[in-house]
């Protein structure tokens, strides 16, 4: 079980008073389960002289974007503070590399607590999820990503340490079982997930605030690049940081990543500088062109434009053309292509659109509508017809 923990644990904490349960089986000696990580650890080991890539934000005002989902959490965060209470539970959802994960470490920030970090699969038996819950500080953040994935016992025991800051644990076997019941510090249970329509019914509803995470704007995106440039020491101007946001899909998590790619590229070709020209020239030699599409993307469209004539197309007939997988399709690159109209969905299959095939260098058909249009034009007899008259 990976857990990463944002505030080293206070030895001193006295936690003997506890009964004995099977969370006592879970581990917490670093030394003991190197899967276990800790912020204070990660400090103690990093080079000084090595320049700190950690790009996160460490507060609300350093974030950029989600602008409404800032304010309401200002709001729950000043209101929590007022009454010294824990953050109602929160559920954040949306596309991968929004940057979930990251507002969870700041909302641990924000309330000055601990933020332990884990995810669903990671929790597959009973005493993982017990062993997180009972060792929890006041107040603090326990994050679970791809909470869509949590088994259902792992399910069924945060219902009453949501509601109740309990759990009841089963102790015994046979005739001699006893449920016990063990009291929980209040914390905060902040979920992530891709997709909010997995989560079963219950569990939702236990959740005080659902967010949802959007696409950032290029003006956006523009002003994490520029950062993210400064934080890794690379000069970059005002038009190399715009390409760059450009072509990221409207996620932080792409845009740094094609920062890090031309980065390298500067490095090696030029004096290490980012511009417009070397930002182009370097995501055209990564085959990131300027709407952010790549090698995969534009050989989907070009296949349903040359071989189906833009569809209809099947799923699985398209995916045995271009040899990909038909999920990796479309849970993959399906979104981006419906997202920026590339691509459309019918009853009958996959079809690309006009803005598709302009886009691709292709001359788009002409719709029955617009032939029509053109055939009145050429022939203006027929302009005095009567579709009525005519159907009748």
């Amino acid at each position: 079980m990976a857990i990463v923990s944002s505030k080293p644990s206070n030895p001193s904490d006295d936690r003997n008073d506890r009964p004995a349960t099977a969370a006592a089986t879970t581990t917490t000696d670093p030394q003991a389960d190197p899967t276990l990580l800790t912020a204070s650890e990660t400090d103690a080991d990093r080079d000084p002289a090595q320049p700190d890539e950690t790009l996160r934000p460490q507060s609300l005002a350093d974030y950029t974007g989600q602008k409404d989902l800032k304010a309401v959490l200002e709001i729950a965060i000043g209101a929590a503070k007022a009454r010294s209470e824990s953050l109602d539970h929160i559920l954040l959802y949306g596309p991968p590399g929004l940057g979930k994960t990251t507002m969870a470490l700041i909302l641990a920030t924000e309330m000055n607590v601990g933020c332990k970090i884990t995810t669903a699969p990671a929790l597959e038996r009973p005493r993982d999820i017990v062993g997180l819950l009972v060792n929890l500080q006041p107040g603090d953040i326990l994050f679970i990503d791809e909470i869509h994935r949590l088994n259902r016992v792992a399910e069924e025991i945060l219902y009453p340490a949501m509601e109740d800051r309990r759990i009841d644990v089963t102790i015994g076997k046979g005739s001699s079982a006893r449920t016990r019941s063990i009291a929980l510090e209040p914390f905060t249970l902040v979920g992530a997930t891709t997709k909010a329509g997995s989560l079963t019914a219950p569990l939702r509803a236990r959740f005080g605030l659902v967010q949802r995470l959007r696409f950032y704007e290029v003006d956006e995106l523009t002003a994490i690049v520029t950062r993210t440039a400064a934080l890794l020491e690379t000069p970059i101007d005002a038009d190399g940081s715009a390409e760059i946001a450009r072509r990221s899909r409207g996620t932080p998590r792409i845009a740094n990543r094609l920062l890090k790619r031309v980065r390298d590229y500067s490095q090696v070709k030029v004096d290490g500088t980012i511009t417009l020209e070397i930002a182009r020239t370097a995501l055209e030699l990564f085959e990131v062109d300027p709407m952010g599409l790549d090698w995969t993307d534009r050989r989907l469209l070009s296949m349903a434009i040359e071989q189906f004539n833009g569809g209809p197309v099947g799923l699985e007939t398209l995916a045995a053309a271009t040899g990909e997988d038909a999920q990796t399709i479309e849970e993959v690159y399906e979104p981006y292509l419906l997202q920026i109209g590339y691509l459309a969905r019918t009853h009958r299959g996959r079809v690309a659109t006009p803005s598709a095939w302009r886009h691709l260098g292709y001359t788009p058909p002409i719709a029955p509508a617009q032939k029509s249009q053109l055939s009145l034009t050429l022939d203006p007899d027929s302009s005095t017809s009567n579709p009525i008259d005519e159907v009748n």
